[in-house]
């Protein structure tokens, strides 16, 4: 890894969550020969702007493209990494004794969370210095290198507040949906349960909802109706300056 290009003391650092079979979970990078994870990020080139190399480091990651991604905190306690972490690195060849100098440097890091559907990731692609990526449970996170955990932690504070002010669904659900299935994945963000009659009252009357006019089969008693999401309606409730 060449380091001359990129800014020093900075990063960034990615929360990608997914939802499947009702559970929310976090896309994390397993480091080469040691037993610690992370998440997605890098470093930020001088020509180069933020966002930008967000986006990049996702693209390279899942494979995706027009991903739902939000800035969300800048991460910069003056502890937050432990001197010891560069040389365990390079004790365990996660990185050459060469970069332990750059790695040794006091990093602020702005925090990104994205949104993504879990079926649309085919095949997550590891980074340079670590040898599995993997979909975890938020509710089971592995050990985290460094802040990590907060890092997570403040990104699905930030997730939950955020359903006060815009639809999420768009990013997390098939095109095609349930409206338990999305009663669900609130349920699931919030970690309490919702009064299904009046849920559905609720998401009906933001009109971003079409009745698709298909059901899915296949169920013990009745099939329930499939909804999609009116992408512009949806756009333009994103947009809008009320409480959703």
């Amino acid at each position: 890894m060449q380091t001359d290009n990129f800014i020093p003391c900075f990063s960034i650092d990615c929360v990608v969550f997914g939802f499947h079979n009702n559970e929310l979970r976090v896309l994390l990078l397993k480091l080469k020969n040691l037993d610690k994870w992370m998440l997605p990020g890098g470093f930020v080139s001088y020509d180069k702007d933020v966002d930008e190399e967000a986006i990049k480091v996702l693209r390279e990651r899942t494979g995706l493209d027009d991903i739902f991604l939000r800035q969300f905190h800048l991460f910069g306690k003056k502890d937050r990494i432990s001197k010891s972490h560069a040389q365990e690195m390079v004790d365990k060849k996660v990185i050459s004794e060469d970069l332990k100098k750059w790695f040794d440097q006091r990093f602020l890091s702005l925090g990104y969370y994205a949104l993504v559907e879990y079926s649309k990731v085919k095949k997550p692609e590891p980074d340079p210095v670590s040898e599995a990526i993997e979909w975890c449970p938020f509710s089971e996170l592995p050990d985290l290198v460094i802040d990590h955990v907060d890092i997570v932690q403040k990104a699905h504070q930030r997730l939950k507040k955020e359903l006060n002010f815009q639809p999420i669904g768009l990013n997390l659900l098939p095109d095609e949906f349930t409206m338990s299935e999305l009663q669900a994945l609130y349920e699931t963000i919030l970690n309490k349960q919702l009064d299904r009659r009046n849920f559905r009252r609720k998401m009906l009357a933001f009109d971003i909802l079409k009745n698709t006019g298909k059901k899915r089969t296949g169920n013990a008693h009745k099939s329930p109706i499939l909804y999609s999401f009116d992408q512009e309606k949806y756009q333009q409730l994103l947009q809008a300056d009320h409480l959703f």
